[in-house]
């Protein structure tokens, strides 16, 4: 058996582990379709449906609002820490990991043989359509989280933006405006609590 045989044998066998595995817990396209357009009528009739921006104001005023009327660049970092560490809770629990360290692997395998083919643009071609085809299943396996935080995640962002409106929008570490402020820190935080808490 020749190596290129040896290394599409290796990825198709993890192909089909991974489809075994992953069954249960990948997402579909048309939850996450369905999620998304959900968000989207929340945000655009945010001003419009009173119960429910009132509601979502009672829990997260003397909440997170209290955080930030203690000390706005401390309240947020805390505020932006525990909505990262939930997310990355329910990224773990709620995707397989296993089946997507081994996505991750076999992508590895095809960016090593593709440095090696680099000189030979068919062969470049072929694995190239390969690691494409690695794509869709990535998304389906890491978006169920999307299924649990997307609406969340809208509804803090909404408040988030009435909020710092009312305040005059003010800036974080006298330059970032929230949303930078979370965007960075957020990615900050997450990096750190993937790695600790061993997340895909």
């Amino acid at each position: 058996m020749d190596e290129n045989n040896k290394i599409e044998e290796i990825i198709e066998n993890k192909e089909a582990k991974t489809a075994i595995s992953g069954k249960k817990k990948e997402g579909s396209f048309l939850y996450i379709a369905l999620v998304m357009i959900v968000s989207l009528i929340i945000a655009t009739f945010w001003d419009k449906i009173p119960y429910l921006k009132d509601t979502i104001h009672g829990v997260l005023d003397p909440t997170a609002g209290a955080l930030l009327t203690w000390n706005l660049t401390g309240g947020m970092l805390i505020i932006v820490l525990v909505i990262t560490l939930i997310t990355t809770i329910i990224q773990k629990y709620t995707t397989d990991q296993k089946a997507l360290k081994e996505l991750r692997q076999e992508q590895k395998i095809l960016q090593e043989e593709m440095k090696k083919y680099k000189d030979h643009p068919e062969k470049l071609a072929e694995l190239s359509k390969k690691q494409f085809e690695f794509i869709p299943k990535t998304f389906k396996l890491t978006s169920r989280g999307v299924l649990f935080t997307g609406i969340p995640f809208i509804l803090f962002y909404r408040w988030f933006f009435d909020i710092f409106t009312a305040m005059g929008d003010p800036k974080f570490l006298g330059f970032l405006n929230w949303f930078w402020f979370y965007f960075i820190f957020a990615m900050v935080f997450t990096s750190i609590l993937r790695k600790f808490m061993k997340v895909v």
